[in-house]
């Protein structure tokens, strides 16, 4: 059966008692898996800290996103080192380069792929400004050329680079839709055209909650008309600290965001059991998949 697991950034749990000390990561973890998550997020680049979080989690059952920065074919390897010695769900490669030509990305991503594949450790590229996917028409042009490119998607950035307005237009509807076909798991921010991350319980932004609902709801549907009967989705509630927060004069958080994300995580495990029928992959525009 599929299964949808969802984790928790450990990035998100920083600055989460605004002004007051932060807890350790132990305490952090001890928190992620007593509230009911299945893993957690995490950078995948020094070995110490790997092993000390590795540590930390043993005998909790939390399962791990490594998440790492290459700039070159290379700066894989290590990552995929540290994966294949302390297991990882998949690695988050975030593409810290960022070439003007499509042309140019073409022996990064194939270099990566081929490691991934000696490795036997799932990699997905991550949509993310400031990287290689950082445009979402360039992106796109990538797909034309690698067009089994396996994603993670972070559609918040996207949403706010391209400054998508409310009622969102039939062909931004579609590019979106392009990225979600090559979706292997998903990080879960809600942002506007203006705001990279906004307060997902406030009334006034529900536009911005049920579009993205919208496109979650398509990704697992179309995820789930592919994957084999035994596969796992990962959904990973990432509501980040300021900059990314949006904070009053104090500097802290607007909202709890860690009660925030355990209502993110309802909304995931929501879409999951209503996505039980797969969406009509020639859906297009802005139609919705149920």
């Amino acid at each position: 059966m599929q299964k949808l697991l969802v984790f928790q950034s450990l990035w998100a749990m920083e600055r989460l008692n605004g002004n007051g000390p932060e807890p350790g990561l132990e305490e952090n973890i001890a928190q992620i898996a007593e509230a009911g998550f299945d893993g957690i997020s995490a950078h995948y680049t020094d070995r110490a800290d790997v092993r000390r979080l590795n540590e930390a989690i043993r005998g909790t059952g939390l399962r791990v996103e490594g998440v790492c920065f290459p700039r070159n074919v290379d700066d894989l390897r290590h990552t995929l080192e540290l994966a294949q010695e302390f297991p990882v769900s998949h690695i988050d490669l975030q593409a810290d380069i960022r070439p003007r030509r499509v042309e140019d990305c073409l022996p990064l991503l194939d270099g990566w792929m081929w490691l991934a594949e000696e490795a036997g450790v799932p990699v997905y590229i991550e949509t993310h400004r400031n990287r290689i996917t950082s445009d979402l028409l360039f992106t796109l042009d990538l797909l034309e050329q690698r067009p089994d490119l396996p994603l993670l998607a972070d559609l918040s950035h996207y949403l706010v680079a391209r400054e998508f307005a409310v009622p969102v237009e039939d062909e931004s509807h579609r590019q979106i839709h392009r990225i979600l076909h090559n979706a292997r798991a998903f990080h879960g921010r809600i942002g506007s055209c203006e705001q990279i991350q906004i307060e997902i319980s406030f009334a006034h932004h529900r536009p911005w909650v049920d579009l993205f609902l919208d496109w979650w709801d398509y990704g697992f549907r179309h995820w789930r008309s592919r994957a084999p009967d035994h596969a796992e989705l990962v959904f990973t509630c990432e509501l980040g600290p300021r900059p990314y927060a949006i904070t009053g004069r104090d500097g802290n958080d607007s909202t709890d965001r860690w009660a925030e994300s355990l209502l993110l995580r309802t909304m995931a495990q929501r879409l999951w059991a209503e996505a039980a029928y797969p969406v009509n992959t020639v859906t297009t525009g802005a139609e919705k998949p149920f």
